[in-house]
């Protein structure tokens, strides 16, 4: 007998080809048939008429920071509600184990750096998950059976090098006998099911301390040995971050990132490949990593946004506006009234404004025209009926420049009032490249950074929105290869066994969708964290149901509150894949 039989549904099998009317039968987690509609004679203890109706594998999303929500948050929301059923965790060389017993003020230091570089609230660090854990394995096992949603995770090299060296990993270099000790630490962690290593060379990642994370100050030669431990296992990657990915990698870059994917045999992949008219170069550059790792014998992949997602800034908390050159982190690290008194001078604005127009920002310049921001809540009287308002029109009633009313407007609300730049990007032309690049065999689409810089920014949504685009917007792409960019193709490049395609013996990871009205809702700030912290959220538009492994876990925008999620496995549940795939 079949568990649930899913009639007349518009199949989208993730493989490109064109979709097709089918009955899809389910029976203990797998697709048993898929048939012609009306052919399948087995009885099922569920059935339900999807005329008119897309049904297509579940999403795969393969850059999240799900590694502590999990434990508080199951359904790993907002992914979940957009019919995402896998994510790929432990990115950024940013993992919550393996945490050394010897040292039990490590899992403070991992919440504080957390809290930092990733934008999680340290309440809900704190409060949310048991931190009952030592090693890699330990975590994976916390985990099992109590998420809704399959999840894999890559090891963070910060905290190996934490583990093994202490306080010494910031600044430090390990002798022989703690890069062995680290080497086997590693390799516990992948033979308990770790998918690969995660590391950061990049600037832009500090630690609770304000000091560079503890991968940053990793040698060449140590991230060679943990990639040449990567090819000795089945099912595994390579994840990394330097400064380049921001904008254009330099010579010394592509050529780290080729060594590390030639010594371990496996695919590297990077985020994010931004994609701007404003600056063609930079794509070219970008994907000349791939072209040299290629002719190496390694692959280098780039994770690119199929959608823009909104960020919203505050000169009251960290956001990318401190991570501008030329003092910006300094001035907005200041006490708020020295911060106001600082911003208030005309000389530091105009300071400022030039470090931040300069080439030295990178992408971060995208976020220097002050005039385009648009202002979100306030709180205070003298700021009641901006909300909504776009800062430059502000400022010509005032007769200020756009930088000196936007400090006005927030200087009023004790630097409180909420900021929306608005994207620079958003024009055919730079639409027109997003297509091309999509067509490369390099790029990938993701990159949401769900579960991370939660109050701040909302990319869970892009499968949805991008759907809704694809049918009744840009339409850039159809539905089919749409499709296929979200499911199989992340499934491929991780080896995932049996998954990203619609087909007899699969996991029946299935998300069945309205063509009609797919899409994602506007943004919207929610106190439901540990510790009632805030976060964006984001609900989905036109998606009826959400199975992972043939349970569901979503219908009708609501979670069931089943968890029928998997901790996928290297090896077990991934398989190696070639560099020449």
């Amino acid at each position: 007998m079949l568990d649930h039989l899913i009639r007349g549904a518009t199949v989208v099998d993730g493989t490109g080809t064109p979709g097709y009317v089918a009955d899809v039968g389910l029976r203990q987690g797998r697709i048993a048939v898929v048939a012609a509609p009306g052919t399948v004679t087995e009885e099922a203890r569920g059935t339900e008429d999807a005329t008119g109706l897309v049904l297509t594998p579940g999403f795969v999303d393969p850059h999240t920071h799900y590694d502590a929500q999990l434990f508080w948050d199951p359904y790993a929301t907002p992914s979940m509600h957009h019919g995402v059923t896998t994510v790929v965790g432990g990115n950024c060389g940013f993992t919550l184990a393996p945490l050394n017993p010897e040292r039990p003020g490590d899992a403070d230091y991992t919440r504080r750096m957390m809290s930092k570089v990733e934008g999680m609230s340290l309440v809900a660090l704190e409060e949310g998950a048991p931190w009952n854990w030592s090693s890699f394995g330990d975590y994976l096992d916390a985990l099992e059976g109590r998420i809704a949603v399959n999840a894999g995770f890559m090891v963070g090299h910060c905290a190996l090098r934490r583990h093994v060296m202490g306080p010494d990993a910031i600044g430090g270099q390990p002798t022989p006998e703690q890069l062995d000790r680290m080497l086997r630490l590693f390799h516990d962690a992948m033979d308990a099911g770790a998918w690969g290593l995660s590391t950061t060379q990049s600037a832009t990642h500090s630690d609770g301390d304000g000091e560079p994370v503890a991968s940053r100050h990793a040698r060449p030669d140590e991230l060679l040995a943990l990639s040449r431990a990567v090819a000795e296992h089945e099912g595994t990657q390579l994840e990394a971050i330097v400064g380049g990915c921001l904008d254009r990698f330099s010579d010394e870059e592509i050529d780290l990132f080729v060594a590390m994917t030639a010594a371990a045999g496996r695919p590297l992949n990077w985020n994010v490949l931004t994609i701007d008219s404003a600056v063609p170069d930079r794509v070219p550059r970008q994907l000349l990593a791939s072209e040299r790792a290629r002719a190496a014998g390694g692959r280098i992949v780039a994770l690119t946004m199929p959608i823009l997602t909104p960020m919203n800034m505050s000169l009251g908390t960290f956001c990318a506006l401190n991570l501008l050159p030329g003092g910006w982190g300094e001035i907005l690290g200041l006490p708020v009234p020295e911060r106001i008194a600082a911003l208030r001078d005309a000389e530091v604005r105009a300071r400022l404004r030039r470090s931040a127009e300069s080439e030295e920002a990178g992408v971060f310049r995208r976020l220097t025209d002050f005039a385009r921001y648009v202002i979100g809540d306030t709180y205070s009287a003298a700021n009641d009926g901006l909300t909504g308002r776009v800062v430059g029109d502000i400022a010509a009633e005032r007769g200020q420049d756009p930088l000196q009313a936007m400090v006005e407007i927030c200087a009023a609300d004790e630097l409180r009032t909420v900021l929306w730049p608005m994207p620079t990007d958003n024009d055919p032309a730079s639409w027109e490249l997003r297509r091309q690049a999509w067509k490369h065999e390099d790029v990938l689409l993701g990159g949401s950074d769900a579960g991370a810089h939660l109050d701040r920014m909302c990319g869970a949504p892009y499968t949805t929105r991008f759907l809704g685009d694809c049918l009744r917007g840009r339409r850039l792409v159809g539905l089919e290869r749409a499709v296929q960019m979200l499911t199989d193709e992340p499934a491929r490049l991780f080896g995932l066994r049996d998954r990203g395609r619609i087909t007899e013996g699969g996991h029946a990871d299935l998300v069945l969708l309205d063509p009609e009205r797919i899409d994602a809702g506007p943004a919207r700030l929610v106190h439901d964290l540990p510790g009632n912290s805030p976060r964006l959220d984001s609900r989905a538009i036109g998606v009826v149901s959400v199975r992972v492994g043939g349970v569901e876990t979503v219908r009708g925008g609501e979670v069931t509150g089943a968890v029928p999620g998997t901790v996928l496995r290297s090896g077990r549940d991934t398989r190696t894949v070639s560099t020449a795939d």
